[in-house]
């Protein structure tokens, strides 16, 4: 669990929970970079007008008073220089490929693991600052299609190689919603976006108090919530929404998407992908498929990853920059994996080798072992006192360092592993640890 702080939403692991955390990292990094994925940062603040401009509300937004002053001083410009810290990392992406746009290589494949600052009520699994880490793919005036099917592909690959439960991707196709609302005459299309995404949180009832609302006909809300009620993870699904003899052209294109990912999901990660019709994603910017993660035994967490397909996010208003990308919530899924001991680190320190020191006079001799130790890459230090070998052993034991090294007073050297009580003679030029004893593990949890 985070050490308490003073702050609320703010989390800081302790040593032993930050391994956990970094082996996740890592693991994300590896897989993303596997399927070609470059890595990039952003800066952390934007303009107040860039981080608003699709459909966030500036209650989320961290405003950086003293900087924007600063530089409002320094300006002659009249306009708005508000900023903030940015609250996820698609928009700063976005941005990011309008400055950069000349430099890049397109379908431009990146991925971004940073902080992210929101300003909404901590609570579990949410906080005020937390890591995100994001893939996008990105083309020049058009993207395929494939690539919507292969994010969320590449996403189940990742998750099975951390120390978690299954997980299911869920997706949707807006431009499903979207047909079915032009099919059956409703105008205020967003309008029944968001509603139909708020079903898991206020129930039918509730999406049909806000629909009528909006003056959505009766017959509209009943058709819609069958829509959205519409689950699977085969081509069922297609048929079932068919039935219900809606008919239009945007609405056929999606279905077509739709069963595509869902044909791929079956003979590449089977029951992993799943339809869920009730899926929309509230933001304005998505236009195509839109991507939730179910953990397995863990539904009360919520989605642990999400996105989607956008189309004029990243515009320039001569150009539009197409991408489909998803973001997971890392210091959301690391909080549930501490919380419920999914998974722990063997060892709180990445130390494999203690390095005893016989007494302040040879403890030169100490440090000339973790030098030798330490240039073929094995993580040592040295004790940082003189006491009883007991005393230094118990040391190590207690930080979780498998080996203790020794030099005796004729200069020979041994090395102890404290778990089994085996000890050996040991050269610091050619001795080396069990390749599982090199680097602290991640234990998975009962």
């Amino acid at each position: 669990m985070p050490a308490r702080t003073s702050l609320s939403g703010f989390p800081e692991w302790l040593p032993a929970e930050r391994i956990v955390e970094q082996h996740i990292l890592d693991q994300l990094r590896e897989t993303f970079e596997l399927h070609g994925f470059a890595s990039i940062e952003t800066r952390a603040v934007e303009t107040l007008d860039d981080l608003l401009r699709k459909g966030e509300t500036s209650k989320e937004v961290y405003l950086l008073e003293r900087l924007q002053d600063k530089l409002q001083e320094r300006s002659d410009s009249k306009k708005d220089r508000t900023l903030g810290l940015h609250f996820d990392l698609t928009v700063p992406f976005a941005r990011y490929v309008l400055d950069n746009a000349g430099e890049l290589q397109f379908p431009f494949r990146r991925y971004q693991i940073q902080k992210v600052w929101r300003g909404e009520r901590p609570q579990d699994g949410r906080f005020r600052e937390f890591t995100q880490a994001d893939i996008d793919i990105v083309g020049n005036g058009a993207l395929a299609f494939h690539h919507e099917v292969e994010i969320p592909l590449v996403i189940l690959e990742a998750f099975s190689k951390l120390p978690i439960p299954p997980v299911t991707v869920l997706v949707n196709n807006r431009k499903i919603v979207q047909g079915f609302c032009e099919g059956i005459g409703v105008e205020n299309v967003e309008q029944a976006l968001r509603s139909i995404d708020k079903l898991d949180k206020i129930g039918p009832e509730g999406v049909r108090a806000e629909m009528e609302e909006f003056d959505f006909q009766s017959e509209q809300i009943d058709q819609l919530l069958k829509l959205a009620q519409i689950s699977g993870d085969d081509q069922k699904v297609l048929d079932e929404v068919r039935g219900l003899g809606v008919s239009n052209e945007i609405l056929d294109e999606g279905l077509e998407e739709l069963g595509a990912l869902l044909a791929a999901g079956e003979k590449r990660a089977p029951h992993r992908l799943r339809a869920e019709l009730k899926i929309t994603r509230g933001l304005d910017y998505y236009t195509g498929t839109v991507y939730e993660t179910e953990l397995e035994g863990h539904k009360d967490l919520g989605s642990i990853c999400s996105g989607g397909r956008y189309d004029s996010l990243a515009s320039d208003g001569k150009r539009s920059y197409p991408g489909v990308g998803i973001s997971i919530g890392v210091s959301r899924l690391v909080s549930r994996i501490l919380a419920e001991g999914l998974a722990t680190a063997s060892r709180s320190v990445p130390t494999a080798v203690f390095v005893a020191v016989v007494n302040e006079e040879s403890r030169e001799a100490s440090e000339d072992v973790a030098t030798a130790l330490r240039a073929r890459g094995i993580a040592t230090e040295v004790s940082p006192n003189s006491q009883k070998f007991g005393k230094q052993i118990r040391y190590a034991d207690r930080r979780g360092i498998p080996f203790v090294w020794f030099i005796g007073e004729d200069g020979a050297h041994e090395v102890k592993d404290i778990r089994s009580g085996e000890q050996q003679s040991a050269d610091p030029q050619t001795w080396t640890p069990p390749a599982e004893d090199l680097k602290p593990a991640v234990i998975l949890g009962e």
